[in-house]
C-alpha cells in the first residue's frame, strides 16, 4: 500500500512547478506545449532559437536579430511568415498582430531559386504591427511607429509615424516633443 501512495503524483508539486514555468515564459500553458511539441519534436520552425507559433513560419533565422521581448509575439501570434533572406532587425518592445509577413527578399524575376539583394528590414523600438500587415524588402520603421491592420508597407517612415493602407500612407505625423522624444 505504501509503495502505491508513493507512485501517486503529488499535484501540489506539479502545480508550484507549472506556476514556475509559467511565470519564466509568459504564454499560455497549452499554448507553450504546442509551440514546443510543433517546434522541437517535429522541426516546423526547428532551427529557430527562440519559440514561435505554430502556425506560423520562419526562415533564414540566422539573419533574423530580435530585440528584448520581440520573441513574445512570435510565440503568440499565428499565422505569421517572417522571411529574413535579406536581413530583418527588430528593436525591443515591438509587438505584432497574428498574421503579420515581414518579407526581405524577392524573387529574381524568372528564377525562382534566386533572391535580389536589398538592404536588410529594420523595425525600431516599440512598434505595433496590425494584423495581417505586410514589411517589404529595405523598409525602415522608426522606433513607435503603428502600422494599421492589414497595411502594405512598401517604403521606410520615420519614428512615431501611424501608417495604414494599401499601399501604406502617413495617416498622422510624428510629435516631437522638446527633448526629442516621440
Amino acid at each position: 500500500m505504501e509503495n502505491r501512495q508513493k507512485s501517486i503524483i503529488d499535484f501540489s508539486k506539479l502545480k508550484k512547478f507549472v506556476i514556475g514555468i509559467m511565470r519564466l515564459v509568459p504564454v499560455p500553458l497549452g499554448l507553450c506545449l504546442l509551440n514546443i511539441i510543433v517546434q522541437r519534436i517535429f522541426q516546423i520552425n526547428g532551427d529557430v532559437r527562440w519559440m514561435v507559433h505554430y502556425t506560423s513560419r520562419v526562415t533564414t533565422p540566422k539573419k533574423i536579430r530580435l530585440g528584448e521581448k520581440v520573441w513574445l509575439s512570435f510565440a503568440v501570434s499565428g499565422s505569421c511568415y517572417i522571411q529574413g533572406f535579406n536581413g530583418i532587425y527588430i528593436d525591443d518592445y515591438t509587438i505584432f498582430a497574428p498574421g503579420v509577413k515581414i518579407i526581405s527578399a524577392n524573387h529574381v524575376f524568372g528564377e525562382s531559386n534566386k533572391w535580389d539583394d536589398e538592404v536588410p528590414i529594420q523595425i525600431g523600438k516599440h512598434c505595433w504591427l496590425g494584423a495581417n500587415a505586410v514589411i517589404l524588402p529595405g523598409v525602415t520603421l522608426g522606433d513607435n511607429c503603428l502600422v494599421g491592420a492589414g497595411a502594405v508597407v512598401t517604403k521606410s517612415f520615420p519614428a512615431g509615424s501611424k501608417i495604414a493602407g494599401v499601399p501604406a500612407k502617413l495617416i498622422e505625423q510624428p510629435t516631437i516633443c522638446k527633448d526629442n522624444a516621440i
